[in-house]
């Protein structure tokens, strides 16, 4: 039986989770991060595709990503692909190193891509790994507020609708009285 294709078009916006095999690590140590984040800067020169927000956690990876003029499919397997044959020979191991396929939620509409990009930069909030997401550095979120600089990430589509103030991002972003129902409903896709 052959898996249903995902949604694309040139253009689309992706929230994508990949997770590691048996809920296991997919980051040992700082060098396995960095490594990563060096696939996304191949992929971005070899696909053209813009990154909108990450966070890159111990067992799990959020993406949310536009394409260009290559399908997400393609993408992703070229990014799972290069980082599972880079963490199989760095920590001498064979077999899968993600469980199953990448999750893929198509977003289409702007509420719904800021509710995604919140959802990323307060994982490791809402993981209990730190207790303000600026404290994160394996996330998009400290370019978002300007704190540091990244040739990875584009944050002009999100901060354009703040005007550009990052002072007025970071409240949305901390915010407790956003709306719950679309973080659940968020969580709720991710988690399946």
């Amino acid at each position: 039986m052959s898996r249903e294709k995902r949604p694309w078009y040139p253009g689309a916006v992706y929230h994508i989770v990949s997770r590691g095999n048996r809920q296991g690590h997919l980051f040992r140590d700082q060098l396995d991060f960095d490594f990563y984040l060096d696939i996304l800067r191949k992929a971005k020169a070899k696909y053209e595709f813009e990154l909108l927000s990450y966070c890159l956690m111990t067992n799990h990876i959020h993406l949310q990503l536009k394409t260009g003029e290559v399908k997400i499919g393609k993408l992703m397997h070229y990014i799972n692909l290069l980082y599972a044959r880079y963490f199989n020979y760095k920590h001498d191991l064979i077999g899968h190193v993600f469980q199953g396929r990448y999750f893929s939620k198509l977003i289409k509409d702007d509420f719904y891509n800021l509710g995604v990009n919140r959802y990323i930069h307060l994982n490791p909030v809402e993981a209990s790994i730190v207790s303000k997401a600026e404290d994160y550095r394996r996330s998009s979120y400290q370019i978002y507020l300007g704190l540091k600089e990244s040739d990875l990430i584009n944050d002009s589509l999100i901060l354009a609708s703040f005007s550009n103030d990052r002072a007025l991002y970071k409240k949305f972003i901390e915010s407790k009285e956003i709306n719950k129902k679309l973080d659940q409903e968020i969580k709720n896709e991710c988690e399946l």
